[in-house]
């Protein structure tokens, strides 16, 4: 017993370094990012930030809500911000004992000249597919195959359809991993679980190509 419960401290302190190394590879590789980019890093854990993006789904859930491994610019006039973000929930056995449960995500903003309504788009799954039998609002739209991949969402439809263009659809229709949401002045892309390094810029890019498709008139009114 005694042997075993030295094995377990052993264990425990190699997973905990093994866990430490890799958050400081992580955290080199973005701060080579930034360099590359011209933007600023910020390695900390920030919770006041993620208050700022509280209204983005997901950034209100739980709690110990904190972003860390932000990068920070600026793109053509638009601030943009790249990040690590975490938050915890508890679940409790019929013992009693709690079990503490981390979430994390990568997450991209680009902030927008202009205030919009809310619009959330991600991949049809099979709860969705459920609550569209149900009733739950989805929205459709002449490309069957687009209605069929995406579940889009939002109070306006006008907005919907305008965001979701010929060339937006076109471009979805080629991804396999989007979450996008736009909410005010902010567009985002949401990724569960952290992104591996050699996919922040291809998505930093995505984010980019989005916000290429959004047309001209929706900021001109």
């Amino acid at each position: 017993m005694i042997l075993l419960f030295i094995g377990g401290i052993i264990l425990v302190g190699v997973l905990a370094y093994l866990g430490h190394l890799q958050a400081k590879k992580r955290r080199e590789a973005f701060q080579l990012l930034a360099q590359q980019w011209g933007f600023r890093f910020y390695p900390e854990k920030d919770s006041g930030f993620a208050s700022r993006y509280s209204f983005l789904d997901h950034m209100d859930d739980g709690h110990r809500r904190y972003a860390y491994n932000r990068l920070s610019g600026n793109v053509d006039g638009a601030e943009v911000n790249v990040f690590d973000y975490h938050y915890e929930t508890y679940s409790q056995d019929s013992k009693g004992r709690r079990t503490t449960n981390h979430h994390h995500f990568s997450i991209f903003t680009m902030d927008l000249s202009q205030r919009f309504p809310e619009l959330n788009i991600e991949r049809e799954g099979f709860f969705s597919k459920i609550g569209q039998a149900l009733g739950f609002d989805d929205i459709d739209f002449e490309s069957l195959e687009f209605s069929k991949r995406y579940k889009v969402k939002s109070r306006d439809k006008k907005f919907a359809y305008d965001f979701c263009n010929a060339q937006m659809i076109d471009y979805l229709l080629r991804q396999r991993d989007l979450i996008i949401e736009v909410d005010g002045a902010t567009l985002a892309l949401t990724f569960r679980g952290k992104l591996a390094i050699e996919r922040i810029r291809p998505n930093f890019e995505r984010l980019q190509a989005i916000r290429s498709f959004m047309p001209n008139y929706l900021f001109n009114s």
